[in-house]
C-alpha cells in the first residue's frame, strides 16, 4: 500500500534542468520553501492519460488556484529533462512548472516509485497530487492501487474542490471564428471585459465549416459555447454577460 506522506516534509532533492543551453540544477527549497504549491505526478510524458487530460486540466485551472493563494503548480514525471521540456512545449503548458525526476529521487522518497518493466517504462511514478505549504505535506490524492493507470482522484478539480469546497469552477468556453471577423472581434473582447478566459478556434486551422455545421447546425461566426451549450453569435454572448 501507498503511505499517505500527509504532515511529512518532501523528500530534499537536486533537480538537473535545462534552461536554453545551460544546465540549471533546481532544489526542492527553491521550488517549496516559503511557498504554496500544488504537486501532481503522473507516470510518463507524452502518454495518452497525462497529456489528454492531467496536463491540460491543471493548466487551464492554474489562476483559479492561485487566488486561492497558491504560489505554483508543479508537474512531476521520471523523465529527463530535455523530454519534460519538449512536452511542456507541445501542451502549451506556460501556466505549469514541469520537473524532471529524471533518476526518480523524489519520486521515491515520496514512495511513489512503482516498477512498470512490464510495458517497457522501467521504474516511474505512481499517478497522484499534493498540496504543499512550505515544504509540508498538507493533503495527498494518491489513485487507488489496482492494475492499469488509475485516473480518479489527482485530477486537478479534485484539489480545486478541495481548497475551495464553494468555490464555483471556471467556465469552458470555445470560440468559433474566422480572421478578418468583425463581430468575432466583437465577441471576444466582450468575454474579455468580463475576465473570461476562453479557447478560439479558428476557420481552416482548427475547423472546417463542416465541422461547424455539425456541432452548431449554423455556418456563420463567431459561434460561442459555454460548459457545451451553444450561446451564439456576438449579440447573444453579450446578452449572455448581462444576464449573469
Amino acid at each position: 500500500m501507498f503511505q499517505d506522506r500527509t504532515g511529512s516534509r518532501i523528500p530534499s532533492v537536486t533537480f538537473h534542468t535545462r534552461r536554453g543551453h545551460e544546465w540549471v540544477d533546481v532544489t526542492t527549497d527553491e521550488i517549496f520553501a516559503g511557498k504554496t504549491v500544488v504537486v501532481f505526478s503522473l507516470p510518463g510524458a507524452f502518454t495518452p492519460t497525462c497529456s489528454s487530460s492531467h496536463v491540460p486540466r491543471y493548466n487551464q485551472l492554474v489562476p483559479a488556484f492561485k487566488e486561492l493563494g497558491v504560489d505554483s503548480v508543479v508537474c512531476v514525471s521520471v523523465n529527463d529533462t530535455f523530454v519534460m521540456n519538449e512536452w511542456q512545449k507541445a501542451q502549451n503548458a506556460d501556466n505549469l512548472i514541469f520537473v524532471p525526476d529524471g533518476n526518480g529521487e523524489f519520486t521515491e522518497g515520496m514512495g511513489m516509485l512503482v516498477d512498470k518493466d512490464a510495458i517497457g517504462f522501467g521504474k516511474r511514478s505512481w499517478r497522484y497530487s499534493m498540496l504543499v505549504r512550505d515544504g509540508v505535506v498538507e493533503k495527498m490524492f494518491i489513485e487507488p492501487e489496482v492494475e492499469g493507470d488509475p485516473y480518479e482522484v489527482s485530477n486537478a478539480d479534485t484539489m480545486l474542490e478541495y481548497l475551495a469546497p464553494n468555490k464555483p469552477k471556471p467556465l469552458d468556453i470555445a470560440v468559433f471564428s474566422r480572421d478578418g471577423c468583425p463581430f468575432c472581434v466583437r465577441a471576444k473582447e466582450a468575454l474579455r471585459n468580463a475576465g473570461l478566459d476562453f479557447e478560439e478556434l479558428v476557420l481552416n486551422e482548427d475547423y472546417t465549416e463542416q465541422g461547424l455545421r455539425a456541432v452548431s447546425n449554423v455556418a456563420t461566426v463567431p459561434q460561442v459555447f459555454v460548459n457545451g451549450k451553444l450561446i451564439g453569435g456576438s449579440d447573444a454572448v453579450i446578452a449572455w454577460l448581462q444576464s449573469r
